[in-house]
């Protein structure tokens, strides 16, 4: 695991590629040592129903979540969560110099103890 979670608000979409955005995240924690690749998984939801600052329509926003395994030591996730964070910043540049973009991530650990996994996805990975 880690699993990546992007939550978006809809008006964002004309000027987004978000399918793009999860690629740049894959990617990024693709080479990240601490996040094995077979367990990478990354999403994005579409959220219309939203009210931000003063209002404003023209006001989005793009929420990242990131989830894994508890194990890493607090230096390895922060170094993990800037690489990223500054890897969405880099891809969300061009936008955020035109609209209005609120853009946060966070990243937990989950309790393995409470979070049971299987799957087979590593039987099928290309080598």
């Amino acid at each position: 695991m880690p699993h990546f979670h992007v939550e978006y608000t809809g008006n964002l979409e004309d000027w987004i590629d978000m399918g793009g955005l999860c690629e740049c995240i894959r990617r990024t924690a693709a080479g990240i040592e601490a996040f094995p690749m077979p367990g990478i998984r990354v999403r994005a939801t579409r959220v219309d129903h939203y009210a931000i600052a003063d209002g404003n329509p023209a006001h989005g926003f793009i929420d990242i979540s990131i989830r894994l395994r508890a194990g890493r030591t607090d230096e390895v996730k922060k170094d993990a969560t800037q690489r990223i964070f500054e890897a969405v910043r880099a891809y969300l540049e061009p936008v955020m110099k035109q609209r209005s973009v609120a853009v946060s991530l966070e990243m937990r650990d989950i309790d393995p103890d409470l979070s049971p996994k299987t799957g087979t996805i590593r039987d099928h990975l290309e080598t």
